[in-house]
Parts: structure tokens; C-alpha cells; sequence
């Protein structure tokens, strides 16, 4: 019995001890440097810079892709001394990620000057010229970007939109102050903190058993066609959220909804987009498109989706091609339920 004992304490202690994973000792580290800002501003000085002009990414061209180059502090101080400025605003930067070594990743706009801001506004022409690269609208640009860098992108965007615009405590009035890393800010005045938030939206690709529904708004690229998506209003869940975006958006109703994935999307501010696949009733399918949301909307095959998936090249190559109608980039969340619809489609037409 005392041997079983020892063995049973020795397992436990050893379990105790156990090594973290990577996942756990990254995670960690990223929970130090947002709550201490002494291990964050240490953190800048071995750490990596992508850089902003008015929320738009420095980057640079590399045949069909962009390439996001990232910059040390001793780079970044370099700039601004040379444009007239100190390095106090490395402070306006935002943590970002960081590497499985532990090399934190930042980003800093050159371009945002608020009203009551010291930081005046780097020349951009200039700053693009200085740095061989080009600032450039992330809408514009994410066809382009690997999916690591959109990621990167994408948080470090909503982060700098975020703070750029909530400077003033809503019940005070008074200017808040940022932490180091970015993943707050505080009311000196009442100790009121504030977190970066996001809007939820469903996106639902509509199906009644052998077609997709598929529909576009004026501000999409041309030719391209998407799942239905919208805003999740106050006091819904998700699933009240997705019936009523159908029957708003194409008169249709949903009988039957299964979620997919979420995903992170930076337009139109920041928002977690919530997948899910729908069927409509047996016999309800006829679209009533509601035009005040929508351009167009309609059924599509799975032969004609099918094809479009097969696509090949760049998406910008793709829209200069003669096609029907394109479908949304890898990186978005809407190709990730349209590719799921096809494959469950496939296997249904497989003999048992």
C-alpha cells in the first residue's frame, strides 16, 4: 500500500511539473505583456513592427502577391527622428501577436492625428518613397495577402480603428488613456475600462437540397456573389439572428440551421462572423429580393458552383476573365461554407 502511495504521489507531482505547450507558454506571454506594461515596453525593444498610414498597411509589391514587411524599434525610431519626431509615439502602438520564440509583434498607423494628438501626420508620399513600399487599402489588398499576413493584418487594423476612435470616456467626457500593449483603455477620471469589441454577424448560405443561394451588394467586387450575412440585433441569439436576415433579405424561411465556423473580418469595422448553413422549406424557395439590402440574389447549381470553386489564378486574374460570376476569396469565411456545401454534395451523389 505505501508503495502504491509513493507511486501515486511521485505521478502527481511529476503531472504538476508537466511542460507546457507552445500553444500555453504563447498564450501566456501575451497575457504578461497586456497586463504589464513594464513587460511590454521591454517586449518592443526585441520585437517587430508592421506600420500603418491611416489604417492602411505599408506594403510591398512581389509579382501577383503583396509582400508585409515589418520593421525593428531601432528602424522605426529612425523614421520618425528623420520626419521631425521622437520616439514617444512608438507609445501609439498596438501588440499584434507574437512568434513561438516570443518575438512580439506590433503595429503602428503614421497616419492617424487626432484633434488633441501631439503626433502629427507622417507625409505619406514621402514615408512610402523612404520605406520602397506602398500604402495600401486592406479591402484592396487582401486578395492578395497569404493568410497568415491577413490575420495579422486584420487584428492590427481593428485595433488601431478601435482606439483611433473611442478616445473620450462616454460618461465622463474626458480623454481615456491606452495601456502599452493596446487591449485597453482607462478613464483617469473614474477608473471606467474599456476593451476593444466586436459586432456579431451571421453569414448563412441558404440551400434547399440540390441548390445554393447565393447574392451580391453594389459595394462587392464585380461579379462576385456571397452567402447572405447581417448584423446579429440586441436581445437575439444566433439562430433568431439567422431566420430573420433570410426573411429580410430574400423572403425566404429557414427550417433547418447548422453552424459552421466563425471568423474575424476587419469590414465594415470589426466584426465575428458566425457560419452557418441553412435549407429553406420544402417548396418555399421562390426569392423575393429585398433590394434596399441586396443588388441581386439567386439559385445556383452545383455544377456552377463546382466550376467556380475549380477557378484558377490570382482572384484579380480571375475577374478580368469572361466568367458568370465569381465567388469570395479563400481567405474569407463565406468560400469556407461554399467549399463545405460542395463536398457534402459530392458525397450524397457517391453510391453507397
Amino acid at each position: 500500500m505505501s508503495l502504491y502511495c509513493g507511486i501515486a504521489y511521485r505521478r502527481k507531482i511529476s503531472q504538476g511539473y508537466r511542460l507546457l505547450s507552445t500553444y500555453v507558454t504563447k498564450a501566456r506571454y501575451l497575457f504578461e505583456l497586456k497586463e504589464d506594461d513594464g513587460a511590454c515596453k521591454k517586449a518592443q525593444q526585441a520585437g517587430a513592427f508592421y506600420l500603418f498610414h491611416s489604417l492602411a498597411p505599408l506594403l510591398q509589391t512581389a509579382e501577383h502577391r503583396y509582400l508585409v514587411p515589418r520593421f525593428s524599434l531601432l528602424e522605426v525610431e529612425s523614421l520618425l527622428h528623420k520626419f521631425g519626431q521622437d520616439a514617444q509615439r512608438i507609445e501609439d502602438s498596438v501588440l499584434i501577436g507574437c512568434s513561438e520564440q516570443h518575438e512580439a509583434w506590433f503595429a503602428l498607423d503614421l497616419g492617424l492625428n487626432s484633434s488633441f494628438s501631439t503626433h502629427a501626420s507622417l507625409p505619406k508620399s514621402e514615408v512610402e518613397t523612404e520605406l520602397q513600399g506602398s500604402f495600401i487599402e486592406l479591402r484592396k489588398a487582401i486578395f492578395q495577402l497569404n493568410s497568415m499576413d491577413s490575420s495579422l493584418l486584420f487584428t492590427a487594423q481593428a485595433l488601431l480603428r478601435w482606439h483611433d476612435g473611442h478616445q473620450f470616456c462616454s460618461k465622463s467626457g474626458q480623454p481615456t488613456r491606452k495601456n502599452i500593449a493596446g487591449s485597453k483603455r482607462v478613464c483617469p477620471s473614474n477608473n471606467i475600462i474599456y476593451y476593444p469589441q466586436m459586432a456579431p454577424v451571421v453569414i448563412t448560405l441558404v440551400s434547399d437540397g440540390t441548390r445554393c443561394l447565393l447574392a451580391r451588394q453594389s459595394s462587392f467586387p464585380k461579379g462576385m456573389y456571397s452567402a447572405l450575412a447581417g448584423f446579429c440585433d440586441i436581445g437575439e441569439n444566433m439562430e433568431e439572428a439567422v431566420r430573420r436576415e433570410v426573411a429580410e433579405e430574400v423572403g425566404l424561411e429557414v427550417e433547418n440551421m447548422q453552424f459552421s465556423a466563425s471568423q474575424h473580418w476587419p469590414f465594415p469595422n470589426s466584426s465575428l462572423m458566425i457560419a452557418c448553413h441553412a435549407t429553406v422549406k420544402p417548396g418555399q424557395t421562390e426569392i423575393q429580393v429585398n433590394l434596399r439590402e441586396l443588388e441581386a440574389a439567386a439559385w445556383f447549381s452545383y455544377d456552377e458552383i463546382a466550376t467556380a470553386l475549380r477557378k484558377k489564378g490570382t482572384y484579380i486574374q480571375q475577374q478580368n476573365e469572361a466568367f458568370p460570376f465569381l465567388l469570395p476569396p479563400k481567405l474569407a469565411i463565406a468560400h469556407q461554407l461554399i467549399q463545405e456545401w460542395v463536398e457534402k454534395q459530392t458525397c450524397a451523389s457517391l453510391p453507397a
